[in-house]
Order: structure tokens, then C-alpha cells, then sequence
């Protein structure tokens, strides 16, 4: 049976919890817990992994995760002033009865909770209207604050700007000590990434062989060790390609891929797109 690693308990005289964030990074260690979270990205940027979920982040962002969900996010910080906010809410899974879910009026918002179970990324007009929601809800005391929360869980169960994030076979078959191996693999990727990296490594690391540590990684990745550092390097690209306004080829050696031919076949695979049009889409 897993153990839920608790981040943020929640009083049991309290219906939620709101936590305004600003720090040098948002936490990196990979983690889960038994609450609801509602999270928006005030400032920075980064790597944001969910389940078996792994994309980039930037200011503005909102997720919404479920219950015993594994998630983590890595920020972009370089040492300089300008640190990392955002604003976190986390509520009980008993939050909203069962009893009170099951009635014909909460349909949608049974719904909800449910999908939330795979993580999602809210989008479009709707992202908008949540994050003056959740932007308010900090500053509001007593039931207000209650209210506002139903509120924001009203409006997303209405809304189809959502984007469900792991893919549907993912579950959670973490337990307390998988995470901090997964966590020791993670923030090895993360600074190393650009370089490249052997299977071998990893299992030195963690102290598996290398088909072990294959085995391993797919279980509770859901994808493969060279499917995984696709997508992170293919993610950092982007981030090159806007940002830096780099080109394909600049985004490719800076990002830790060897060719230019894989490159642009992992990017389309990943993104559906190829360079030159990611970044037309966002210089429009």
C-alpha cells in the first residue's frame, strides 16, 4: 500500500488551505499527496512533471491534480532576484460529500473531480477568468473564501478549456521510497540533460542494474528512459525557439540532441508540430 507523502496538511478545522508562493524555485522534489491542489504560476518558468505528464511551464499556467497524483516543478531559477510566485490551494477529498456529489446537481462537478484524477491544464478564455478568481480568493476570510473556492470548481466543471494531462493508463504505483529515487533520477536529468546520458549512469545511480533500472523507470514513467529525455530536451527547445528566438538548428545542439534529422522528428512527435511553425504560432 503506498504511503501519501503529506505537503501541505490541511487543519482539521479548515475547509481548504491558500497559500500565496514566492520563493527561488517552486519545489522540485517529486511528490503526492491525498489533497485536491488548484495551482497558478504568478512568475517564472520551468519543467512541470504529472504522473507520466512532462511539459514546460510559464507564467500564467493552471493545473488542477487529483488525489495521490505524482507531480513536480522544477523552475528555470538562475540565481538571480527574480524569484518564482504563485498561489496553491489544496482541499480534502471530503471537501464536497459523497452524498452531496451524487445529487443530479453536481453531476458536472463529480465530473470534474474525476478527470482531475489525470491532472489538468486549464486553457483558453477559461484559464483567464480562474486566475482573476484565484487571485482573489487569498485576500477573502470565512465562508467568502469557501464560496469562492465552489465557485472556481463550478465554473471548470462548465468549461471545456481543459486539457487532460496523463495519458489514460497512468496510475500511481509510487511508494515514500520510489519517490526519492525517482527524485535522485529527475535532478540528475534535469542538470545533465543537455549532455549525453546512458542508461548505465542512471543505474549507478540508483544502485540497479541497467536493464533493472529500464524496467523500473518504465513502470512507474509509463514510457521509456529515451522517450522521457525526448521530451525534456524537445521542451527546453521550445523554450530556446521563443525565448531565445533561436533557430531549429540552435535549438537542436543546445538542447542536448546529436542530429538535426531527430531532432525535428521528435519535435513533430512531441508537439505535433515542426519548429518553424511552433514558432509562428507564438510570434503571431
Amino acid at each position: 500500500m503506498k504511503t501519501a507523502i503529506q505537503k501541505s496538511p490541511i487543519p482539521q478545522n479548515r475547509f481548504f488551505v491558500v497559500e500565496t508562493l514566492k520563493q527561488p524555485f517552486f519545489d522540485p522534489n517529486w511528490h503526492f499527496h491525498s489533497e485536491y491542489q488548484l495551482f497558478i504560476v504568478l512568475k517564472g518558468s520551468g519543467t512541470r512533471f504529472i504522473g507520466d505528464n512532462v511539459e514546460r511551464y510559464d507564467e500564467g499556467s493552471i493545473t488542477f491534480t487529483g488525489p495521490n497524483l505524482p507531480h513536480l516543478w522544477r523552475s528555470d531559477y538562475d540565481g538571480s532576484k527574480d524569484w518564482s510566485e504563485g498561489i496553491v490551494v489544496y482541499f480534502h477529498e471530503d471537501f464536497i460529500s459523497q452524498n452531496f456529489l451524487n445529487k443530479d446537481e453536481a453531476i458536472k462537478l463529480k465530473q470534474l473531480l474525476k478527470l482531475s484524477l489525470r491532472g489538468i491544464s486549464i486553457k483558453g478564455k477559461t484559464l483567464n477568468a480562474i486566475k482573476e478568481m484565484l487571485l482573489k480568493l487569498p485576500k477573502l476570510k470565512g465562508f467568502d473564501g469557501v464560496l469562492q473556492l465552489l465557485s472556481i470548481l463550478n465554473y471548470l466543471s462548465k468549461s471545456n478549456d481543459i486539457e487532460l494531462l496523463t495519458s489514460p493508463s497512468y496510475t500511481n504505483s509510487l511508494k515514500e521510497g520510489d519517490t526519492n529515487r525517482m527524485n535522485k533520477v529527475y535532478s540528475y536529468v534535469m542538470q545533465n540533460f543537455k549532455q549525453k546520458i546512458s542508461i548505465t549512469e542512471l543505474a549507478e545511480l540508483t544502485n540497479m542494474t541497467p536493464t533493472s533500472f529500464s524496467r523500473y523507470f518504465k513502470m512507474h514513467a509509463n514510457k521509456t528512459f529515451s522517450d522521457f529525455i525526448s521530451e525534456i530536451r524537445i521542451g527546453y527547445a521550445c523554450k530556446l525557439l521563443i525565448e531565445k528566438n533561436m533557430n531549429a538548428s540552435q535549438a537542436c545542439y543546445s538542447s542536448g540532441f546529436r542530429t538535426l534529422s531527430n531532432f525535428n522528428k521528435q519535435f513533430r512527435t512531441i508537439t505535433k508540430k515542426s519548429p518553424l511553425e511552433y514558432k509562428k504560432e507564438y510570434n503571431v
